[in-house]
């Protein structure tokens, strides 16, 4: 996964589960992913070291992978996407009621 990728679905899974997390953990992340700040300026602003800020940040990240995990709230969210975006070209092509039903029905099926 290339850093573009990385930081969108870090961004993602933030939205999805940062009410867990900690203040802390939320604010690093914040201004990390969010704000685009390096780890030096946050650990200036924090006055600790570059090494802690490091460490919490991948630390507060392999959690948002395991809520992940467990709970899929991104993933049934892609699926999601997908599925609306392929209704709303069967919808321009005016395709088969048959194919309608069938996307619609999926979309149901993930909450």
């Amino acid at each position: 996964m290339g850093m573009i990728e990385k930081t969108t679905r870090m961004n993602f899974l933030f939205d999805f589960y940062q009410a867990l997390l900690t203040d802390k953990q939320r604010s690093y992340m914040q201004l990390y992913y969010l704000d685009d700040l390096s780890l030096g300026e946050i650990a200036e602003e924090y006055d600790i070291s570059r090494q802690a800020v490091y460490d919490n940040i991948r630390r507060t990240e392999a959690m948002l992978e395991e809520y992940e995990e467990k709970l899929n709230l991104f993933t049934k969210f892609e699926k999601r996407q997908e599925t609306i975006d392929q209704l709303l070209l069967v919808v321009k092509d005016q395709s088969s009621e048959q194919t309608l039903i069938q996307l619609i029905n999926q979309l149901k099926e993930w909450d």
